[in-house]
């Protein structure tokens, strides 16, 4: 179950929203405005440009800025320098429109009012100025003028404008106006294609006028309720109907609802038999702010999300601060755009709303680490095991991410409590954090330990060929089982024929067992997908080197320094160097001579 889907995605939804909401898609392709001075060719000089910006250096500088920003989507950035170039060019839709997406996407809501403001004040509103305009309405509560606003369309303007008959909808609950109010949302879910979605917002409604039994038979629909706030949504309405059977058996029969902390609470809640409130919504400025919500999930699933998916979800977030979904889908949106200075604030309000999610934290743990931003994945991980300490992937998580920084020894403790808290979980849920253990007892020289790990992990998995390499490789380092050893690497190799780490593993092996001849074709085929890795490079010319090919086997070693090796490559470029100077029958004599140990690298080790 996905945390934050709202509907399941509607193509005729999503077709009349992008109809119906018109945004500056191809600010990317418009082309920057000329310096004056710059004489446009006569076929050009005549073609009407009710767009075009003034050729000015004021105007130039911003723009190019501003397009720049918002090809990596730095929001703050790009609203930064639109905002300067609607003040060099006032009048410019597009400039105008630009902007305000910026600003949104920012979350800077206050300034998109006013510009909206001006905007409308000044001529005809764009669809999106209008769009925030209306949002503001609902914000300071002028139910009439937002009723004024949209209007009571015909049918067939319900179904060209869904938003507006949603905002008519709850416009008229904010005046006042239930029984009209839910008449329009009846009306509305006739509209074809659109039937589950607006019945969910006719059940909230109708919960929020007191009517309990006929919100209860709409969400019991699966397609009206079947997601998170539909789930919530049913079990507060069976509690205030003293239901409270049904309501624990209906949470309970979600799929994957262990990884729903908020379910269980409110189902603990009510299985106890204290009070549980309806408040999903409180107010019709909740339910709009549900509306854009429902919007923003559907236009997730569209061919291009962005920006309309986070322009609908700051509003709802800015509509109904307290609505935790619309915080967790402006963050996760906020994350996949690599915009991690905006998502955290979300994030950080999230766990102080008690609402930090296990799934959506597991997944900004994972981006932020592969971004780089280990002391932050860090503080999240351990965020996580503090309010989840019964949640066997959040240890799993901190663990992957010591284990990934090469704190082997602690990590350790952080697998032992993901396997303990896994101890009556299927067999196949305890594989990797075996494996992951192993390694990290292998690196930090508990051997025992680790053995026992992969093996216990092989019994469960017998075909994963990373966990069959690692287990393999570790016995041939440590001359141990050499035969068996060599035959978890073939299989891995067989497993995984194209795998160049593997494929060095295999060469290593036969390297390490002095079959020197056996070991240059795998070796050969792991460089032809790893030509960049210093280490395949220096076991190839040391290969190389024992077959006889010594002039290759210096090429492989020039390479390998010449790919400016690091300490965690696992190659030493002094002792490379040392093999282009006395050759590595030299080199290898003075380490036996002087008790020099070498230890091999680790054998590749899979991340998930």
């Amino acid at each position: 179950m996905d945390a934050v889907t709202l509907t399941r995605p509607n193509l005729a939804l999503i077709a009349a929203l992008m109809a119906a909401l018109t945004l500056p898609a191809g600010a990317q392709e418009r082309p920057a405005p000329r310096p004056e001075g710059d004489a446009p060719d006569a076929a050009a000089a005549q073609a009407p440009k009710p767009d075009a910006a003034p050729l000015t250096f004021g105007l130039a500088g911003p723009f190019l800025a501003a397009r720049m920003a918002t090809v990596e989507s730095d929001f703050q950035a790009a609203a930064r320098y639109f905002v300067q170039a609607v003040a060099h060019d006032p009048g410019d839709r597009f400039l105008q429109d630009s902007a305000l997406v910026a600003l949104v996407s920012a979350g800077e809501i206050d300034r998109a009012v006013a510009l909206a403001d001006r905007i409308g004040s000044e001529g005809e509103p764009t669809e999106l100025s209008h769009l925030i305009h209306r949002a503001d309405l609902v914000h300071s509560g002028d139910w009439t003028g937002l009723l004024a606003d949209v209007g009571t369309p015909g049918d067939a303007e319900l179904e060209a404008d869904l938003l507006a008959g949603m905002l008519r909808g709850w416009g008229l609950l904010g005046a006042g106006k239930a029984s009209e109010a839910l008449a329009e949302f009846e009306r509305l879910s006739r509209v074809p294609g659109v039937a589950p979605m607006v019945n969910y917002h006719l059940a909230l409604a109708r919960a929020l006028v007191g009517d309990y039994e006929g919100a209860e038979s709409l969400l019991a629909d699966d397609m009206t309720g079947a997601h998170i706030l539909g789930f919530t949504a049913r079990a507060q309405i069976l509690a205030q109907l003293e239901r409270r059977d049904d309501a624990v058996a209906m949470i309970e029969a979600i799929p994957g609802v262990e990884a729903e902390p908020q379910l269980l609470a409110l189902r603990d809640r009510i299985k106890s038999g204290q009070p549980v409130a309806f408040d999903v919504v409180r107010t019709p400025a909740d339910g709009i702010a549900q509306v854009f919500l429902t919007f923003a999930s559907a236009l997730l699933s569209s061919p291009d999300p962005e920006p309309l998916s986070l322009i609908h979800a700051r509003l709802a977030a800015w509509l109904s601060p307290d609505t935790a979904e619309a915080r967790l889908m402006v963050a996760q949106i906020l994350q996949e755009r690599q915009q991690f200075d905006l998502a955290e604030p979300e994030f950080d309000a999230l766990r102080r709303m008690g609402q930090m999610r296990p799934v959506a934290e597991l997944s900004r743990i994972d981006t932020l680490s592969r971004a780089g931003r280990t002391e932050e994945a860090g503080k999240a991980a351990l965020s996580l095991t503090a309010a989840y300490p019964d949640l066997p992937q959040a240890w799993i998580a901190l663990g992957d991410l010591l284990r990934q920084q090469e704190k082997f020894a602690q990590a350790v403790p952080a697998y032992d409590k993901a396997l303990a808290l896994l101890a009556d979980a299927p067999a196949d849920a305890r594989w990797f954090p075996l494996y992951a253990r192993g390694i990290a007892l292998e690196r930090s020289q508990q051997f025992d330990r680790a053995e026992a790990d992969f093996l216990a992990a092989i019994e469960i998995r017998p075909n994963q060929a990373s966990l069959l390499n690692y287990l393999g490789y570790s016995w041939i380092d440590r001359n141990e089982n050499l035969d068996r050893a060599l035959d978890l690497i073939k299989k891995a190799v067989e497993l995984s024929p194209d795998d160049g780490y593997i494929l060095d593993s295999l060469a290593w092996a036969y390297y390490r067992l002095g079959r020197y001849q056996d070991a240059v074709e795998p070796m050969e085929r792991a460089i032809l997908t790893m030509s960049q890795d210093p280490l395949v490079n220096d076991h190839l010319g040391d290969i190389y080197w024992k077959v006889g090919r010594h002039r290759e086997a210096e090429i492989q070693w020039h390479r390998a320094l010449s790919l400016d090796p690091t300490d965690s490559d696992d190659v030493d470029p002094d002792r490379i160097r040392a093999k282009l100077d006395r050759g590595l029958d030299a080199v290898l004599a003075e380490e036996a001579a002087g008790a020099v140990e070498t230890p091999a690298p680790a054998p590749q080790a899979a991340n998930n």
